[in-house]
């Protein structure tokens, strides 16, 4: 039998927070080995627990959820923990900041609970993706309020048909979707993914969307 995912839900709202740990601790393959109210005590007990993902708040006392998760899933962190952040629809620009800071992947507070516990699977997986309609989430309510650089990113190293596939990502197409619309088969759109996240050195393909708009690739 597959171990259970071992999560830590951090969030300073009591209700929120038990809410959480209801849900996630009444499926079989899911286990909530600790909860916390502020970011700095979520890092702290992360490395003692040593979760496999943390569901985490944004806006919270001591240490905000963006700094906790740069701490926790930040580029240079030796062991890194995969971060899903919970935020409220205002947030938008928290929301982008924590996906620059390592975070895998976002959803609503208000999101129904089987949409909650598709995120932490899916986060968990190890894909370290979000699910095409959460993307779509991100792409409908946040991206077209992320200001592209002043100068845009150097797509130099990417190809036609790489900046093809960066695009259709960036509007939450799956795999399968690319497929159809470029007429290749989903083997090969694997292959365009993973040299795209390469070349730009992303790490996912939520890092990827955040990219297609802020470089001004796609507005």
């Amino acid at each position: 039998m597959t171990a259970p995912v071992r999560v830590l839900v951090c969030d300073d709202q009591p209700l929120i927070r038990t809410g959480f740990v209801t849900i996630i601790d009444a499926q079989p393959d899911l286990e909530v080995v600790g909860e916390c109210a502020d970011g700095q005590a979520a890092v702290d007990l992360a490395r003692q627990v040593k979760p496999d993902m943390v569901v985490m708040d944004v806006r919270m006392p001591v240490l905000d959820g963006i700094e906790a998760t740069r701490r926790l899933a930040g580029s240079g962190v030796a062991q890194p923990v995969k971060v899903l952040v919970v935020t409220t629809f205002n947030l938008d620009e928290y929301v982008y900041e924590a996906l620059r800071a390592g975070a895998s992947g976002f959803l609503l507070k208000d999101a129904p609970p089987a949409q909650l516990l598709h995120g932490i699977r899916t986060v968990a997986s190890g894909a370290a993706l979000l699910a095409p309609e959460v993307t779509r989430q991100l792409v409908g309510r946040y991206a077209e309020r992320i200001r592209p650089a002043e100068t845009p990113a150097d797509d130099g190293p990417l190809t036609p048909r790489e900046l093809d596939v960066l695009r259709l990502i960036a509007d939450g197409r799956s795999n399968s979707e690319i497929a159809a619309t470029l007429v290749i088969s989903q083997e090969t759109v694997k292959t365009y993914v993973s040299r795209i996240l390469t070349k730009l050195d992303l790490r996912d393909r939520v890092q990827a969307v955040v990219y297609a708009y802020r470089s001004g690739l796609v507005t």
